[in-house]
């Protein structure tokens, strides 16, 4: 990174907190002790009002209401946005509408040569989900459920939330706690704990007919939730050992509950560790599709008998 580059990311880095630290410029930008002083000492003689505070631990203050100079993008981090951009098209996103407009802002931000890049750029690459006669194309099938700005809305407020499902003709409502907010397959899902039930919960948002922030008087505590919850933890039941052909089909796909720990530096080599509930006939399939997914190069440290046993039935099929 050039000296002028680092010097304006440190700007922005420190201008977004109250305090910091030389050790803390150190370590976030990799560099020495010396050339983070002489970096701080350029950023103060360029009018940026630091506070030294003296003592063992002590550090800077950032006077508000300071002043920074215009932001300016690389190259790479214009091509990075506006890639980003391309990703998402076609994706049945929240705020969709308005790529658009935020598109134009960009460009209006950058280069004229910076604006060839990017044009040519948009005429190469395709994404999954782009229609390739037309990839500007935004259809009706394109918008999110309509429910769904409405939710992130009232999340941001208030994860306390009453939502109304209709499920087979059939309108149920529920007080939960929401947890997180995540799209899978192509369908946008609701984890949240049910204040009934007093259970974790999963919400097609895509079934979502309406959602109200939710009585304060009948709230369970946040602490109370997480005691809850941490008492419910699901036992690993499923323990694998990956080869790197078995993580590069992980990273191709992989649910979204699951992860991985490398065991090497190179990251040639994991440790997968999850919840398999073997009671519901559509998780037990799921994995077992996705365990032949990943291929030959995995070594099974503990499976549910379940699970072996539809695996051993897929393996009797293709192979008789």
């Amino acid at each position: 990174m050039k000296k002028v580059e680092r010097i304006n990311i440190i700007m922005r880095y420190i201008n977004n907190r109250a305090h910091f630290t030389i050790s803390e410029i150190m370590r976030e930008f990799n560099i020495s002790r010396s050339t983070a002083i002489r970096d701080i000492r350029e950023i103060e003689d360029m009018g940026m009002p630091l506070v030294a505070e003296v003592g063992r631990d002590g550090g800077y203050f950032v006077m508000r209401n300071s002043v920074l100079p215009a932001v300016r993008f690389t190259d790479n981090e214009v091509k990075a946005l506006f890639i980003a951009f391309l990703a998402t098209r076609n994706q049945q996103l929240p705020y969709l509408k308005s790529r658009q407009s935020l598109a134009e802002k960009l460009l209006g931000l950058i280069s004229e040569n910076q604006q060839d890049d990017l044009f040519l750029l948009n005429q190469i690459l395709l994404f999954e989900g782009t229609n390739p006669h037309n990839p500007d194309l935004l259809d009706l099938s394109d918008l999110p459920h309509p429910m769904l700005e409405k939710l992130i809305q009232l999340l941001l407020l208030d994860s306390y939330l009453v939502i109304t499902i209709e499920e087979e003709k059939v309108i149920k409502t529920y007080p939960i706690y929401l947890l997180h907010l995540y799209r899978e397959k192509s369908l946008w899902l609701i984890e949240g704990f049910d204040l009934n039930e007093e259970k974790k919960q999963i919400y097609p948002v895509d079934q979502l007919t309406d959602v109200i922030p939710y009585s304060a008087e009948k709230r369970l505590s946040k602490k109370k939730i997480s005691e809850k919850l941490s008492k419910q933890e699901e036992v690993i039941n499923l323990v694998l050992e990956l080869g790197p052909k078995a993580i590069a089909q992980f990273k191709k796909y992989h649910p979204l509950k699951v992860s991985i720990s490398y065991t090497n530096p190179y990251q040639t080599t994991a440790i997968l560790k999850t919840f398999i509930d073997v009671n519901k006939p559509e998780e037990l399939t799921e994995t077992t599709n996705w365990l032949l997914f990943l291929g030959g190069d995995i070594k099974v440290r503990e499976v549910p008998d379940e699970v072996f046993e539809g695996l051993q039935e897929r393996i009797r099929i293709y192979c008789p």
